[in-house]
């Protein structure tokens, strides 16, 4: 299936599923996980993350969609990033994408689009999360049928 980078707002677009990069606690938060609360219905999203919360980072959940035009949106706590660490960063950010896609699959998605995890206020370098994110997708999409965008808010 086709893999698609492009520019736009998550919140917005017709998909299967979108991902919000969470926090662990599956609080709203600012940013990407901000505008998909808002967009969604804060209060009814946050009270179906509630009963799925605490998780661990690189593992993902399922809400619905509610106000969104995505039937769901899967939630993934990306890593931290730490520099002296970089090798668990990469695997714990591989695993937020790869854990993200099975749960699409899971639930039937024929598509899904994700933001670019952990690459705002975690501080994961962009073009080293670009390149985490494409090849995990990328491995995932050998073995399995799935329409993925990568969605960029800025260029």
């Amino acid at each position: 299936m086709p893999f698609f980078i492009i520019n736009n707002d998550i919140s917005k677009l017709n998909v299967d599923a979108i991902v919000n990069a969470a926090n662990t606690q599956l609080a709203m938060g600012g940013g990407v996980c901000g505008a998909i609360f808002n967009a969604a219905g804060a209060s009814q999203l946050q009270a179906a993350c509630d009963k799925l919360s605490p998780i661990n980072t690189g593992d993902a959940v399922i809400t619905p969609g509610f106000n969104l035009p995505a039937k769901y949106i899967i939630h993934t706590a990306g890593p931290i990033y730490n520099k002296w660490n970089e090798e668990e960063c990469e695997r714990l950010l591989r695993a937020s994408y790869t854990n993200s896609l099975k749960l699409a699959v899971e639930n039937n998605c024929k598509s899904i689009a994700f933001p670019l995890i952990s690459s705002g206020i975690y501080g994961y370098p962009k073009d080293k999360a670009l390149i985490v994110a494409t090849n995990a997708i990328k491995d995932f999409l050998k073995e399995h049928d799935i329409e993925v965008s990568l969605v960029l808010y800025e260029k």
